[in-house]
């Protein structure tokens, strides 16, 4: 597919696969997009994209049409809350109206369980990349989310990211536990380190694993930000 065909929904031909997202995109292994980090500097702070839609709402409602918020867009939530027929995929264009009020976008969570054939999970990558590329190409700051799962997840599920860069990562949800899980994220974060060599980490949840230990030790950057179920127990507790 190094030669992918332009195709835009805007000709009015059905593009069931969004081949318009990597309109001048470079294609690595696996022929997967490769999504450039285009922000510059990491957010100072972390909201769901269920947020972000209320926010939008109500701004738009009273006419506020020029509002800003410093704050990046996140995905650490059940796909059913922005995948479907009116998700980001499938009206991407009314997620960039929405998205350019914010300071930038941790790319979709698309969700590659240990359990779903291969496939799909291969396919959910190359979303994440794909429409990464697409709102960074339109304007919007974006850093890749990176989403492993057992070791053969490894030959494709760092595919199109930049070395070197700002990445983040989710411990909500697929919340690594289990001891068996456990050991599953410390190796494929360890396995991200050395292909990616990321000089700064975003984590949305819990930091306190092994392997995020020993690489703030090493001397990568590691940003933290609370769940909100995180947020709300903190607020019970009080």
């Amino acid at each position: 597919m190094n030669s992918i065909i332009s195709t835009s929904k805007r000709t009015g031909c059905k593009d069931i696969w969004n081949a318009f997202m990597c309109d001048g995109a470079k294609f690595v292994a696996g022929d997967i997009p490769l999504c450039p980090t285009t922000a510059t500097l990491p957010p100072s702070k972390l909201i769901l994209w269920d947020e972000a839609k209320t926010i939008y709402r109500k701004n738009i409602r009273i006419g506020n049409t020029d509002f800003y918020i410093d704050a990046f867009v996140c995905f650490y939530m059940d796909d059913y809350k922005f995948d479907g027929p009116k998700g980001v995929w499938n009206d991407c264009d009314k997620a960039l109206d929405i998205l350019k009020h914010f300071a930038g976008m941790i790319t979709i969570d698309y969700s590659t369980y240990q359990d779903f054939p291969e496939p799909i999970k291969i396919y959910n990558t190359y979303r994440m990349r794909a429409s990464g590329y697409w709102f960074g190409k339109n304007g919007i700051n974006v850093i890749n989310n990176v989403r492993w799962g057992t070791p053969e997840s490894w030959k494709y599920c760092w595919n199109g990211i930049p070395k070197n860069s700002i990445v983040a990562i989710g411990t909500v949800g697929g919340n690594p536990k289990k001891l068996i899980d456990r050991n599953r994220f410390n190796e494929g974060f360890s396995e991200m380190l050395r292909i990616l060599t990321p000089h700064t980490i975003v984590i949305y949840g819990s930091s306190k694993y092994d392997a995020i230990e020993k690489a703030a030790a090493r001397g990568i950057n590691i940003l933290t930000f609370k769940s909100r179920t995180a947020i709300a127990f903190e607020g019970r507790s009080k």
